[in-house]
């Protein structure tokens, strides 16, 4: 089921938007001071700053356990890399990719193309728009690019709790399956390089 999502992410019959080509030509010429980003997510840019410590905490544990996992897998994890979908851009905290990334280069070469992405991973960072960007806004994003695995790791759900979201519906900008799993309990990746990668206490503890 994930390869055939995979398989049909791009979508190179819909013309790009003249809304999508000026935001994508503003992105490049961006020149932003040290310790901010920007994204291009549903029709606009989005500029923010990196993450407290508690957000590096958390994935560097992210990153240390996925590589271990993925070893021999061809497979590897990749952070602060621009991930590029038909004119759009987003930064995950996290993502999966070829451990050779010149097998998924986007046109202009400026970061991987999102059909060659096997999983994104968003860690959740506090502020009522940085929440709904991550939870909704990144949640479509991922879905239209048919991104197979959307992981959140978010603190301010309740106590704390991993959504692993799988078989993105592009036409919809839907994930069709969602298993949310509260802090204290192990949330299991399905499928794809990173299947059977845990997430447990040991990750999420504060």
């Amino acid at each position: 089921m994930t390869a055939l999502a995979h398989e049909v992410t791009p979508v190179v019959d819909n013309p790009v938007s003249d809304l999508d080509e000026i935001l994508w030509q503003a992105w490049k010429a961006m020149d932003l001071p040290e310790g901010y980003r920007a994204e291009i997510i549903e029709g606009a840019i989005e500029v923010s700053p990196t993450g407290r410590r508690r957000h590096t905490v958390l994935i560097n544990r992210l990153r240390r356990a996925l590589e271990g996992h993925l070893r021999g897998s061809g497979h590897a994890p990749y952070q602060d890399g621009n991930v590029i979908h038909r004119r759009k851009a987003w930064i995950p905290d996290l993502f999966v990719a070829p451990e050779d990334l010149d097998e998924v280069p986007d046109e202009e070469d400026l970061g991987v193309d999102a059909s060659g992405v096997a999983m994104v991973v968003e860690v959740v960072s506090p502020g009522r728009r940085n929440i709904e960007r991550d939870r909704v806004r990144k949640r479509r994003e991922y879905a239209r690019a048919g991104i197979p695995v959307y992981v959140i790791v978010d603190d301010f759900d309740e106590n704390g709790a991993v959504f692993v979201l799988t078989a993105p519906n592009p036409e919809k900008a839907a994930y069709e399956d969602e298993h949310r799993v509260p802090y204290g309990t192990e949330a299991v990746v399905p499928s794809g390089p990173a299947k059977g990668f845990t997430i447990g206490e040991e990750m999420t503890r504060g």
